[in-house]
């Protein structure tokens, strides 16, 4: 396998994620958007999860902004989410009113032919958020610091085990691979174990089965201001106004910074009117009080790529995340 210098790693990561990063990357609401009635959501994963916090937030930024009247919600988990993916495929002259959520792992999970189908398959109607990674334990764990993390890999990598909730390979996993490659270890070396969404990974570290969680901030950060987890690093290039207290690995030395985008899908054969509908209520929902109190909240980035913006961004991340795997030795 190739070797990364840390300056090259973070380099590469940089140039996967930035352009998803953009602050403020808000839309102009000069046009009103189409009325909807209602959103049905899919949600590849199990309750608890990223796609399933996303999916929710933004109905209920919807419905209590009065963009959209009703929303409702579908968990559909399988096959690193390809039994969703299949779903809305085989189904789509049923599907019309639907949106399904997804992110980065549509992209990896293709790669790595966990399924067949990619979003070329689907009708990308928006890229919506970006969240960072972070590195969670137990608020009663011995691990302080990732520096303790480090400490520990070096020791002995099998008793640092990393809860994830998804598939070996997939971004909970090549997420701290990233940053453990980043620290000079083997990133081969780490111990993953797969659950089924964040809700069950979070069981799983709770329950003492794992020693660290690797998730998304808007999935941890909740249970970390409750005091029932701690939080000891984000992916971010510098430290969130919504987690002020929470630091970065850049600031501890290193250089990994990754964000993990979120976005919505209709079903294939969606005509181009009705996509633009659901972008534009999207695009809309960005300026209100709603979706701000669901925003902050869970820690979220803005970002808004509608339509075939967000169509050439997948194409280029598949090439970048493709080119990030192999140097890792994930593909």
């Amino acid at each position: 396998m190739i070797h990364i210098s840390n300056t090259q790693l973070r380099t590469l990561l940089t140039l996967v994620f930035a352009s998803i990063v953009g602050m403020g990357m808000i839309p102009s609401t000069s046009q009103a958007a189409p009325e909807i009635d209602s959103i049905h959501f899919l949600i590849p994963g199990g309750a608890g999860g990223g796609w399933d916090g996303t999916a929710r937030g933004t109905g209920e930024a919807l419905t209590k902004s009065g963009l959209v009247g009703t929303a409702s919600f579908q968990n559909l988990s399988g096959g690193g989410g390809g039994k969703a993916i299949a779903h809305i495929i085989e189904t789509a002259a049923q599907q019309k009113g639907t949106l399904m959520v997804n992110s980065t792992p549509i992209v990896v999970r293709s790669l790595t032919k966990v399924f067949p189908q990619s979003f070329r398959d689907l009708t990308p109607v928006a890229g919506t958020i970006a969240d960072y990674g972070a590195f969670v334990v137990r608020a009663d764990s011995p691990i302080k610091s990732w520096k303790d993390v480090v400490a520990g890999f070096k020791e002995n990598p099998r008793k640092m085990k990393f809860a994830g909730g998804s598939s070996k390979g997939s971004l909970d996993h090549l997420v701290p691979a990233a940053a453990i490659k980043a620290e000079g270890l083997d990133p081969k070396a780490l111990r993953y174990i797969p659950y089924d969404a964040g809700g069950k990974a979070m069981a799983g570290l709770l329950s003492g089965e794992a020693q660290l969680l690797s998730t998304g901030l808007g999935e941890a950060l909740e249970m970390s201001k409750a005091g029932q987890v701690r939080i000891l690093a984000i992916t971010a290039p510098e430290r969130l106004k919504d987690a002020p207290d929470v630091p970065t690995l850049v600031e501890m030395g290193n250089p990994t910074v990754f964000a993990n985008w979120r976005g919505f899908f209709g079903a294939p054969g969606l005509s181009k009117a009705e996509a633009k509908a659901y972008a534009d209520v999207l695009g809309k929902m960005y300026q209100t009080p709603e979706w701000e109190t669901v925003r902050a909240r869970n820690g979220w980035v803005n970002v808004y790529k509608p339509g075939d913006e967000f169509y050439s961004f997948l194409e280029e991340q598949e090439k970048q995340v493709g080119d990030l795997m192999r140097e890792l030795g994930f593909l």
